[in-house]
């Protein structure tokens, strides 16, 4: 066993999962903090309960969402301290930022909305929404500032071993972090926009097989109530989802048009950067300006994939060229030219040194996991483009006011909310991983082997051992498994029960006015029930 492997894939685990809370709280912290302007500036009720529901599972996400997150700078400190020395005087800048700063405005104002409701001026509440979403888009920018140190470090000069930060502002203006930024953001709201159409199609398609709304000859919608069932039921409640639905599918058409746009000019600036990535990305062995559509590697190959048994199937000649330069002719250097260019910048093997440990002397592999970084940016695309399409459907779909009564559209539709986040999870993987070797990619704009890097292998904790590393992996993979649990159990329960499950002073209004129980008077009793 390998403590460094086992490490990577620790990290990578935790990560990735809790990155599957992150795109959506900050998606739906923005889109529930404009519904409940839109309630504010209409006073039409279709637009609280909007701003309820889909407060209720922001919120359910944002706390799963900190709960796993914490263990992220835990792993910082404990699996790599190697790599905490050498970027701590950089990396612990934005960080602190992000927790001092962004997430202290985030939970503060976050807490006043939860339970200001009744109970603070109704300008005042809508400020803390405001407030607390747009303080998760600050804590996003803050985070991306150190991974984009990572992948490309300015602003930094070398003392005693140690990255020592020389121009905060560099740092914090890094062109990678500006391109890194919005790319992030808009596919946070493809997540979100997909959230909103899946859960949203789920409950109309409920509404038309219960036979509360109909078409008409014409197709159109007519909308029904259901008495038994009241306000779950009623015309408004109609409302709420064929708004949210088509609210969502906007939205996601519009990030798949900002993913697009900011991910061409973050793949030139990766092409620039880091060049070994995206060749690996393309499968681009040797240098030319074709795009492969799809390359294969031997699977009898023993080991990972590597240019040797790389065969290209379909390629667009132009394409790969226009993604780095913006023309179609200049010629894009293939894994054969740029491995003898690394070693001769970086060296051909890692320095014979302890605190490389059991990789002391042996040859450094410049090669990225060409599978993961090759199908990874691929499935990234791919994903994306379908959620799009599928928004665009679905407006389609639904332009005379409801949707179709097939189980199957339906059920398709609440599995397409995966795909953005899977966009999301491998677009990142892609990104991490095809920095290897690197934790600190070299920015190949400084020069000369004396700038800022550091690789993965010296970046572990010296003193962890295999058998540690492999505890806390399955300890923290199991945690993180029961979390999952939880968290897909609550989001369930309250999307099936609708509107009510988020306002249970719906269903108390409904009793009271049919002689039935009366439900509390205190106001206190909803805030709370909406909070917990």
């Amino acid at each position: 066993m390998d403590a460094l492997e086992i490490a990577r894939w620790q990290f990578g685990i935790t990560t990735v999962y809790h990155f599957l809370m992150v795109p959506l709280t900050i998606g739906l912290g923005l889109t529930v903090a404009t519904l409940q302007t839109m309630w504010h500036r209409t006073g039409n009720e279709h637009w609280l309960r909007m701003t309820k529901f889909w407060g209720k599972l922001f919120l359910i996400n944002f706390i799963m969402g900190v709960a796993t997150g914490i263990v992220q700078e835990f792993q910082f400190g404990m699996a790599w301290s190697e790599y905490s020395r050498y970027v701590g005087d950089v990396f612990g800048a934005p960080l602190a930022m992000e927790a001092l700063l962004a997430f202290f405005v985030e939970s503060t104002f976050l807490g006043l909305w939860i339970f200001g409701w009744k109970k603070l001026p109704k300008r005042v509440h809508l400020a803390t929404i405001w407030c607390a979403s747009l303080a998760t888009i600050l804590s996003a920018y803050f985070i991306l500032v150190a991974n984009s140190w990572m992948q490309h470090p300015v602003g930094t000069k070398l003392v005693d071993g140690r990255a020592v930060m020389t121009d905060a502002w560099a740092v914090f203006t890094n062109n990678t972090a500006l391109v890194t930024f919005p790319h992030t953001i808009f596919g946070a709201f493809a997540v979100a926009g997909g959230f909103l159409l899946g859960i949203s199609w789920f409950h109309l398609y409920r509404r038309r097989k219960e036979g509360i709304d109909t078409v008409d000859a014409n197709g159109y919608v007519v909308v029904g109530e259901d008495p038994n069932r009241g306000k779950n039921r009623d015309k408004t409640d109609y409302q709420v989802w064929i708004k949210s639905l088509r609210i969502g599918a906007s939205v996601a058409m519009v990030a798949f048009l900002g993913v697009a746009l900011s991910g061409h000019e973050q793949a030139k600036l990766m092409f620039e950067q880091q060049p070994m990535k995206m060749a690996a990305a393309e499968a681009a062995c040797h240098d030319g300006t074709g795009f492969s559509v799809l390359s294969l590697g031997d699977i009898t190959a023993q080991g990972a994939t590597n240019c040797d048994n790389v065969v290209a199937v379909f390629e667009i000649p132009g394409i790969l060229s226009y993604l780095a330069n913006g023309d179609f002719t200049t010629e894009i250097k293939g894994v054969n030219t740029l491995i003898p260019e690394y070693q001769e910048k970086y060296g051909k093997y890692y320095p014979s040194d302890e605190s490389f440990g059991q990789y002391a002397g042996q040859e450094i592999n410049y090669l990225p996991v060409m599978e993961v970084t090759y199908w990874g940016f691929r499935l990234m695309i791919t994903l994306g483009g379908l959620s799009a399409l599928a928004a665009g459907v679905a407006l389609w779909i639904t332009r005379k006011g409801t949707v179709p009564e097939s189980k199957w559209l339906s059920r398709l539709a609440v599995l397409g909310i995966a795909a953005p986040f899977g966009a999301n999870a491998t677009g990142w993987i892609f990104t991490e991983m095809g920095r290897q070797p690197f934790t600190v990619a070299p920015n190949p704009q400084m020069g000369g082997v004396d700038q800022v890097f550091m690789y993965t292998a010296a970046s572990v904790s010296p003193t962890v051992t295999a058998g540690e590393m492999l505890f806390s992996l399955i300890s923290l993979t199991a945690i993180y498994g029961v979390l999952l649990v939880v968290e897909l159990v609550l989001l369930t329960r309250y999307i099936r029960g609708g509107v009510a499950s988020a306002m249970p002073e719906l269903e108390a209004a409904d009793h009271s006015s049919s002689g039935g129980p009366k439900g509390p008077d205190n106001d206190d009793d909803d805030v709370l029930a909406f909070a917990y």
